[in-house]
């Protein structure tokens, strides 16, 4: 068995509200970019493909082989993995262990959404499909609701503020101007976001993603080739993954993901370290509410601090804990199945020191929080350069 697995390739699409154009070409877009982000690698070398969507987004049916196809990758193996928004993080999990076991060396993780194919209200219904079919989307439960009572819920036990929540969009628009990949590249004020209409309260339209058409890749290798490949592997030191209920009547709060905090206990064990020995962090912020409790989940802060957390910039370049420097799902766009995999793109730049403007001086360690649907799935990842 192999001792360590790099990141030794990685590429992202613009992420926009619609690309024009199929996903055989999306995906070919962030695969070529990671190839040749690996330098000293052809797709030739390659000897597996894992495939991460949420199916219902797609009208291709089993877009895996026809992606294989369109990337010259056959009669390479070839896999299709889902897990709703973690799906291309968890598709990384997957090609970490297989190549732990031997059976691959190099494995490319494309992670995409085409979500411009659907209508709103077709987009509408399917989300509606991401709780309890039989107890909950019945009654109108969809993403923006849930979030809101995961929202009053922290409101109501911490006393955090419809003001702290703004303060997280403000974050994300300012670094979002510097990520060329962004979806929206502009900067807000806490008085145009409390201004803005209410989705569903407290959450106002600027306290939600959107969705986006997009496409990432990540190209992962043994030990044994990592260091031919690249001139800066990157090494994947923590895994964790877990689940929680899908209905919210069966979870013991709603102000906490739980399947994110028993993630992050595997990871952090796994990697040998504590929250304090994070550098930089992606977080799944799908709505403003997620920033500040993966903050307390995720150790950077106690329980119920997430808001003091932003209120003193302690997650901005320079603060305490960067996160989200790259503006985040909600500046950058959030197409389900590439999410994970641009996470993962974003803490590899940061570690090799290639950010650009939005580089944290001596980053060595960095974190990925990739959450599926409602808090159904949590995956941290954990890299180290």
């Amino acid at each position: 068995m192999h001792s360590k697995v790099a990141v030794v390739g990685v590429g992202q699409t613009t992420f926009t509200r619609s690309c024009g154009i199929s996903i055989r070409e999306l995906c070919f877009e962030a695969f070529r970019e990671a190839i040749d982000d690996a330098r000293n690698l052809s797709t030739e070398d390659i000897d597996g493909l894992i495939i991460c969507s949420a199916p219902e987004y797609d009208k291709q049916r089993s877009p895996a082989g026809l992606i294989a196809e369109y990337l010259g990758l056959n009669p390479k193996p070839t896999f299709l993995a889902e897990a709703i928004c973690a799906s291309s993080s968890v598709g990384a999990r997957i090609a970490w262990s297989f190549i732990r076991s031997g059976l691959h060396k190099i494995v490319a993780v494309i992670g995409f959404q085409k979500m411009s194919e659907l209508t709103s209200a077709e987009s509408q219904e399917r989300m509606l499909r991401g709780g309890d079919i039989m107890w909950e989307s019945p009654f109108g439960s969809m993403m923006p609701a849930y979030y809101a009572m995961f929202a009053r819920a922290h409101m109501n036990e911490y006393g955090t503020t419809e003001e702290q929540l703004a303060k997280i969009k403000v974050k994300s628009g300012m670094y979002s101007m510097m990520n060329p990949k962004a979806m929206y590249q502009k900067e807000t004020t806490v008085e145009k976001i409390m201004n803005s209409k209410i989705v569903a309260s407290p959450l106002k339209v600027f306290d939600c993603c959107a969705n986006a058409d997009g496409a990432s890749c990540i190209i992962l290798a043994s030990e044994e080739v990592a260091e031919k490949i690249s001139d800066t592997p990157v090494w994947i030191t923590g895994l964790g993954l877990a689940s929680a209920p899908l209905s919210l009547a069966s979870r013991k709060t709603v102000s906490s993901l739980s399947c994110a905090v028993e993630a992050r206990k595997q990871a952090y064990k796994m990697a040998g370290l504590k929250a304090r020995d994070v550098d930089v962090a992606e977080v799944h912020d799908c709505f403003t509410i997620a920033e500040i409790m993966a903050y307390e989940d995720l150790g950077f802060c106690k329980r119920g601090e997430g808001g003091k957390l932003i209120d003193n910039e302690e997650t901005y370049i320079g603060g305490k804990i960067p996160v989200n420097v790259d503006g985040g799902l909600l500046s950058k766009g959030h197409p389900v199945g590439a999410t994970g995999g641009s996470q993962i793109r974003t803490i590899v730049q940061q570690l090799r020191g290639e950010a650009g403007k939005t580089q944290v001086a001596d980053a060595e360690t960095g974190l990925v929080h990739n959450i599926g649907g409602i808090g159904l799935y949590g995956s941290i990842m954990i890299f180290s350069r």
